[in-house]
């Protein structure tokens, strides 16, 4: 039994872990890669897409880590208000949580001794009683102390990681537009692989899923592009 609630936690854990990773590495590639491709359009030097796009991602990636950490100490702080609301309810109004505890029994099929003999079982154990109302009424599971310190480091460093494979090409040559090409190419080639893992480990079709993503990738590279050059113009 213990050996179970070991791996469903890890479960949930490593889930958590792919969904920063999916959200730190997809704006990673897509924002600093149509920022390099705008002003791939506007000026000539990699130096200046380069020095861009370096002070985007650090940008980014700080903003980005911060806004998981909040959403982690907001779920945080969400749970422990209804926690205690739901222990303030079972002291002070016991009878409605019984009858609450009763109704969800019932829509599971179980008759009406049945749900006394559960009700009044777990009533004994106010801990767990509360437990249970936070799981099956509010739908809510404990949540990680450590989620948004983990959650803001993951992001973060999984926009640095993204944001670096289209801007590493700039790097290596002399002309923006010789950069664009290869950082177009290499970025295109990564959305769709990025893509495809993503939607197969969402379960949604990991063809059309990385084609989505590489499209929506392309188009906002296209977009910054084309803007560019004709403010340029």
């Amino acid at each position: 039994m213990n050996q179970s609630n070991h791996f469903n936690e890890q479960h949930l854990e490593s889930s958590d872990f792919i969904t920063d990773i999916v959200i730190g590495m997809s704006d990673g590639l897509t924002v600093p890669f149509a920022l390099a491709a705008g002003l791939s359009g506007a000026v000539a030097s990699t130096t200046i897409v380069t020095t861009a796009g370096i002070a985007e991602i650090v940008a980014g990636s700080i903003a980005m880590g911060l806004g998981g950490y909040l959403a982690g100490k907001t779920e945080q702080e969400h749970y422990d208000s209804e926690l205690k609301r739901e222990f303030e309810e079972v002291e002070t109004v016991p009878d409605k949580e019984k009858e609450e505890v009763r109704e969800i029994f019932a829509h599971y099929g179980l008759d009406s001794d049945a749900q006394k003999i559960i009700v009044e079982a777990l009533a004994k154990d106010k801990k767990k009683w509360v437990d249970f109302m936070m799981k099956f009424e509010l739908g809510l599971e404990k949540p990680d102390v450590n989620r948004a310190r983990n959650s803001a480091l993951t992001i973060g460093i999984a926009y640095i990681v993204g944001g670096i494979i289209p801007l590493s090409p700039y790097f290596l040559v002399d002309h923006a537009s010789d950069g664009l090409k290869y950082s177009a190419l290499i970025t295109i080639l990564t959305l769709f692989i990025f893509g495809y893992f993503k939607s197969k480990l969402t379960g949604q079709n990991p063809v059309l899923g990385a084609l989505k993503v590489t499209a929506i990738g392309a188009v906002a590279a296209g977009a910054a592009f084309f803007v560019a050059k004709i403010i340029g113009a």
